[in-house]
């Protein structure tokens, strides 16, 4: 096990992100095809079957194959963990977000046992979603960490930059509001995964409109930070608010699209994916805004003659 970055390490934080987001999609495909009761127990696939048997068809094969894909999760986050476990003393970060990642994966297989339990209930299936879209967060937070590669900044960096810092910590407080707000909108919509499977009882038409109101504050407080960020010396956050902005941008036409076209699979699966994208590039703004304030109080504690250099402490 390595005590720095290496090529192994920055691959699997990739592919650490990459399987967590995947899953949400055969999750989403999951309850896109009805086949959220295709294993109707849990942990088993049927009370004497760990696996679907053929009687159950193609319902039971994707809900087991989506079943199956947590282990492959699993053993990511493991092998993240062990990559980055020597690097504590180089302060840079790594170890407490992959032992979030892998703590957090188990409690979500939890949530998702619980989920077919109580037969699809949207609450739950709500939460299930939420817990994926949190581990994709922090995830982007761990991959971006290996590949800055660097010591964290010390307490206190955002006050070099607290327009930028205020500014990104609304964009993502927002960015959260508004995913949350889309899984009431979700749970009140038709695509239940099952058709015994309750909806929450809220009215669908109205839940769009909700849904559309932090959206918009969400655009509104993004341009805030594009002019923040382009007005300012800010070379990590530029490039990641840009794209961000866009994946947003995005993500609001799809969703414009499938409300006014009965919400196709297709569309309501990207709207999925594609929101645990916008968590993740959220993320990697967030780190980088934040080693952009720390340096900026690094040049003014250089020009008022401090000569103190803000960087390690390595807390999560």
């Amino acid at each position: 096990m390595p005590d720095h970055v290496t090529a192994w390490t920055r691959v699997i934080a990739w592919i650490n992100l990459v399987v967590n987001i995947i899953i949400v999609g055969t999750g989403g495909l999951v309850r896109l095809t009805g086949s959220g009761l295709g294993c109707p127990t849990w942990p088993l696939c049927t009370e004497d079957s760990l696996v679907p048997t053929r009687e159950m068809g193609i319902h039971g094969i994707i809900e087991f194959g989506n079943r199956t894909l947590t282990g492959v999760v699993v053993v990511a986050a493991l092998l993240t963990f062990l990559a980055v476990l020597n690097t504590r003393r180089s302060r840079m970060g790594l170890v407490g977000p992959s032992v979030w990642v892998g703590a957090l994966i188990i409690v979500q297989a939890v949530v998702g046992g619980i989920t077919v339990l109580v037969d699809l209930d949207p609450r739950i299936v709500g939460v299930h979603f939420l817990f994926s879209a949190l581990i994709v967060a922090i995830a982007a937070l761990l991959l971006q960490r290996v590949r800055l590669a660097e010591p964290l900044p010390a307490r206190g960096p955002t006050k070099g930059a607290p327009a930028l810092w205020g500014s990104a910590v609304a964009v993502g407080i927002l960015t959260w509001i508004t995913e949350i707000v889309g899984v009431l909108t979700t749970g009140a919509g038709p695509h239940a995964g099952d058709t015994i499977a309750a909806r929450n009882g809220l009215d669908p038409v109205i839940m769009q409109h909700v849904h559309a109101w932090p959206g918009y504050a969400l655009v509104v407080s993004l341009v805030v930070f594009l002019v923040i960020v382009f007005r300012g010396d800010y070379p990590r956050t530029r490039p990641i608010s840009v794209s961000l902005t866009l994946a947003v941008l995005l993500q609001i036409g799809i969703g414009v699209f499938q409300a006014r076209t009965g919400l196709p699979i297709w569309s309501v699966a990207t709207h999925m994916v594609l929101a645990v994208v916008v968590i993740a590039i959220l993320s990697v703004t967030l780190v980088n805004a934040r080693r952009d304030s720390a340096a900026r109080l690094t040049r003014e504690d250089g020009k008022n003659g401090a000569g103190t250099v803000h960087l390690p402490v390595a807390s999560v």
